[in-house]
């Protein structure tokens, strides 16, 4: 069931794809977290290759470009269909009471005619990032060592004052005019109060996820469990959720009504570690016994699998990590490590990994797969087909 709701437990669509199946994946998961490491390829490509396969690399950016889509904090940075603006439209009025990082508030209360200038500045001259209102003149320090114009232009996007895409040369947000990128029917579309608009989120990811416990359907759109509990309580109430029980798990689910447990499941996907299906840690744990920890952050000789490692799921299992870098200079997709889950046939999983390494290497436009000698699986993905 949520394979089914993540749109991964079927074959990929064959033919040309476009922004028709583009807006099928958001309508199945809703939100697209936006991570800047591009070791590999920017996180936010990798969901759409895990249900398009080979598809354009373009379809975000011109759904961006062309109003469909809107950046904001939904689960973190996310992309977020332009028809949900609504549902945030509470999180903005929070922020402006506070609700955001202390550094960016406190500049509002101590600046608020520097912030009047910043916005009137996008206003006056357009689109900017953050280096067209910089005031801060000496080295930079830490990527969070942000100067008082970048603060300010995060204050007003963090309230919705302000929206942003993503340019490409380095991926720095610019900053614009809502009403300059999206269009009129999603902006002026009815505010939903803050009640309303948290139990339409929570419905939402109860559909995304097929079954979750409460704190699964919080941390989706980032609410906590606390304020999310007596709404779920409500949804309950109403028949718009159906409380559960799932063998295994100690606390109760919810499942959403039009939930189905399809009768096979066929996926194969390579996930990106901020894939819906596995940005919170605790569910795929329960789902799938899988303990997974990204160690980007991890010094090198502290690592047990790599820097980038991604979950290969296959049919209804993770079952292998795999540490890839696109080495953009040789042309090749580096395999740094290949490991196995515990009691899975490794010939299988080598062999249908190979495959999928090579669909990702030719939607990368890398023109071979390199895989090197960590982990268990290394040697058979060698020798299975397609890979040299």
């Amino acid at each position: 069931m949520a394979l089914a709701a993540q749109g991964l437990h079927t074959s990929r669509p064959t033919g040309r794809i476009d922004r028709r199946h583009l807006r099928k994946v958001f309508d199945t998961i809703g939100v697209i977290q936006i991570d800047s490491v591009n070791v590999l390829v920017r996180s936010q490509e990798l969901p759409l290759f895990a249900r398009l396969g080979d598809h354009p690399r373009t379809l975000i950016p011109d759904a961006t470009a062309d109003g469909e889509l809107f950046e904001y904090w939904a689960h973190e940075a996310a992309h977020v269909p332009v028809e949900h603006h609504r549902l945030f439209r509470w999180k903005m009025n929070e922020a402006k009471k506070g609700a955001m990082w202390s550094g960016l508030h406190e500049l509002q209360k101590t600046k608020p005619h520097f912030v009047r200038n910043v916005l009137k500045k996008v206003r006056d001259e357009g689109p900017l990032v953050a280096g067209d209102v910089k005031t801060h003149t000496g080295p930079k320090g830490s990527w969070w060592d942000w100067d008082e114009g970048k603060a300010a232009l995060e204050y007003l996007f963090w309230t919705g004052q302000l929206t942003a895409t993503r340019r490409e040369k380095d991926f720095a947000r610019v900053y614009d005019l809502p009403e300059r990128h999206m269009p009129s029917h999603a902006l002026q579309s009815p505010t939903p109060s803050a009640t309303e608009a948290r139990r339409e989120l929570l419905l939402l990811a109860a559909r995304s996820l097929g079954v979750g416990t409460a704190k699964d359907l919080a941390d989706y759109f980032r609410q906590r469990v606390t304020a999310a509990a007596p709404h779920l309580a409500h949804l309950v109430k109403t028949g718009e959720l159906e409380q559960v029980r799932v063998e295994g798990w100690r606390e109760p689910a919810y499942v959403h009504p039009a939930a189905r447990a399809p009768r096979t499941v066929s996926g194969r996907a390579l996930l990106s570690p901020f894939d819906s299906l596995c940005w919170f840690r605790p569910r795929i744990e329960r789902l799938f016994d899988f303990n997974y920890r990204i160690e980007i952050y991890t010094p090198a000789p502290k690592r047990v699998y790599g820097y980038y490692v991604l979950p290969f799921l296959l049919h209804d299992r993770l079952v292998a990590r795999i540490d890839l870098k696109a080495d953009r200079h040789t042309s090749r997709l580096m395999v740094n490590g290949a490991f196995a889950e515990r009691e899975v046939d490794k010939k299988v999983v080598a062999s249908e990994l190979a495959d999928e390494l090579s669909l990702m290497a030719k939607w990368l436009g890398l023109d071979s797969v390199h895989v090197g000698t960590r982990g268990d699986l290394s040697a058979l993905v060698k020798r299975a087909s397609r890979v040299r």
